[in-house]
């Protein structure tokens, strides 16, 4: 017998598979590659050293980099010396206050120069370790694009690329018509919305098995594409055993609100008229079928759902049209819905009397 029920209203939606980060890593210094310290299309991890470029020429800078200081450090010595004399010289009277000025600003100089010259020691010291050019994040390493040997310019090509893979996004669209149908039921109240946090995101790969990993829905976006007019929403999946890949379609079982006391029916008992109108078979109490026209409503795995021509009680026939009409006598007998490996306890219902078949919907 039909019995309502609190069904979440899901949409299976179309979507590719897409990294969580992306890095192209490029070269931040002139040089020529030495070596290559990776697999290719093995895990890195952040800051592992993937390529090593020749380091001569930023060990010289180093190098010329440290005398220029020692030389302002050592101007800097004579130029405090040297304020210091004419600082006793003209507390003495002995010598002008021009010329003590002028004492003092020399150690200024040479206090600026040694500044300058410390930071001409930092960037030849950060080139020197731009010679190691280390994974700006953790993930999955690609082929890379250049062999040892090659010359390669600061932010030129791009050597290899990486890609985190766990967890991976599922970027979907859904139809904005659809977006706002749901939003009249919810404002309708004829559905409740899922609380935030709560929707069950499940993933079907191309073969169509599901994926054993339930995920998250994380945004929509909140605007609709010009040229499809859809909305693109996204979710995320763990990818522990890296079965998910960038670029692999997909579809995603969104739940996005609940139907309560509503009444689902499997499609295979919709019949339609000859003007393609829904009606179903259901059982009169005089155990005859009997046409009742329904209005449908959205579709639920291999359910759909009545809006209108249904009541809590009916019994609705599921197979066996072939041998029936309406005002036929019917013997309803035990149905098992297929996609179900264990059908539920109350599925089946007494004989009746006849040869037709007929289940009622959980």
């Amino acid at each position: 017998m039909i019995q309502p029920e609190n069904l979440a209203v899901t949409s299976e939606l179309p979507g590719r598979i897409s990294a969580t980060q992306v890095a192209d890593v490029r070269p931040r210094v002139n040089g020529i590659i030495e070596s290559r310290d990776f697999e290719q299309g093995s895990v890195v991890a952040e800051g592992d050293v993937l390529f090593r470029l020749d380091r001569a020429t930023y060990e010289i800078a180093v190098e010329a980099a440290k005398a220029t200081v020692a030389r302002a450090e050592a101007v800097l010595v004579d130029a405090r010396a040297t304020e210091r004399r004419y600082a006793s010289l003209n507390e003495r009277n002995i010598t002008s206050q021009a010329e003590y000025e002028t004492a003092m600003a020399a150690r200024l100089q040479a206090e600026a120069a040694l500044a300058e010259a410390n930071a001409q020691l930092r960037a030849a010291e950060v080139n020197l370790g731009f010679t190691e050019i280390r994974a700006p994040i953790s993930g999955r390493i690609g082929r890379a694009q250049v062999t040892e040997g090659a010359l390669v310019s600061a932010q030129g090509e791009v050597l290899t690329t990486i890609q985190q893979l766990d967890p991976v996004y599922a970027d979907m669209q859904q139809p904005v018509s659809e977006l706002l149908r749901l939003r009249a039921e919810l404002a309708s109240g004829r559905l409740t919305e899922v609380e935030p946090g709560a929707a069950r995101v499940v993933l079907l790969l191309d073969d169509g098995s599901q994926y054993e990993h339930a995920g998250k829905l994380l945004f929509a976006e909140a605007a609709v594409e010009r040229s499809s007019g859809q909305v693109t929403l996204r979710a995320e999946f763990p990818n522990p055993d890296g079965v998910l890949l960038p670029g692999m379609y997909v579809r995603v079982s969104v739940e996005q609100a609940t139907s309560a006391a509503a009444i689902a029916i499997p499609s295979q008992a919709v019949q339609r008229s000859a003007s393609g109108a829904a009606q179903v078979y259901v059982v009169t109490a005089e155990g005859t079928a009997a046409l009742k026209p329904v209005v449908l409503g959205r579709a639920t795995g291999n359910r759909v759902i009545v809006e209108e021509g249904l009541s809590e009680g009916e019994t609705l026939i599921v197979d066996g049209f072939q041998k029936m009409g309406p005002g036929a006598p019917v013997a309803p007998v035990c149905w098992a819905d297929p996609s179900l490996s264990e059908p539920p306890a109350d599925v089946c219902i007494q004989r009746l009397g006849g040869d037709a078949a007929a289940g009622d919907t959980n």
